[in-house]
């Protein structure tokens, strides 16, 4: 699996996707917002798996087509974050792991670790996550099946769902 050199798939099986903080992404203790790291999923989410425009580079398992032109839409179903360490501002960008805890008929469970990045010298694990995707059409807001070319594309990700210390 080939990808830029930005996105990649390291032997861990995980795409990693580096996403750069933002001043605004920071609260009034001076750490990444709560709400602030929903947005920084979604980010990883569109560079890992929307289609990349003309002229860009994306990984592999970007293959879904993004407006309601293209007929289908990803609905987020369920959202669950573990906050393990406090996100401070960094210029080093996250390193955003994901894999797939589970590929269904018409869903997908996204699996995340957000990281420091590897080149600032130390590693922390800052969030742990999980997103549960529905594709649905876009006309009648109905499940749509994931297509062979989905399936292709996203089994080398699939790996162990997240367990969460408490639920």
């Amino acid at each position: 699996m080939s990808a830029s050199s930005l996105e990649r798939v390291l032997d861990d099986g995980r795409l990693h996707i580096p996403i750069q903080l933002r001043w605004g992404d920071l609260d009034a203790f001076n750490h990444v917002n709560n709400t602030a790291m929903l947005k920084l999923l979604e980010e990883a989410r569109v560079r890992a798996f929307w289609r990349p425009a003309p002229g860009e580079q994306g990984p592999e398992t970007a293959i879904l087509d993004s407006g309601l032109s293209h007929g289908m839409l990803t609905l987020i179903a369920r959202q669950e974050i573990e906050y393990l360490a406090p996100v401070p501002y960094q210029r080093h960008p996250l390193d955003i792991q994901m894999w797939f805890g589970k590929l269904g008929g018409s869903s997908i469970d996204v699996c995340y670790e957000v990281c420091s990045d590897p080149a600032s010298g130390h590693r922390t694990l800052y969030a742990r996550a999980t997103t549960v995707i529905v594709l649905v059409d876009a006309a009648s807001g109905r499940p749509v099946r994931l297509t062979p070319e989905m399936r292709e594309a996203w089994e080398p990700l699939l790996g162990e769902p997240l367990t969460y210390r408490r639920h």
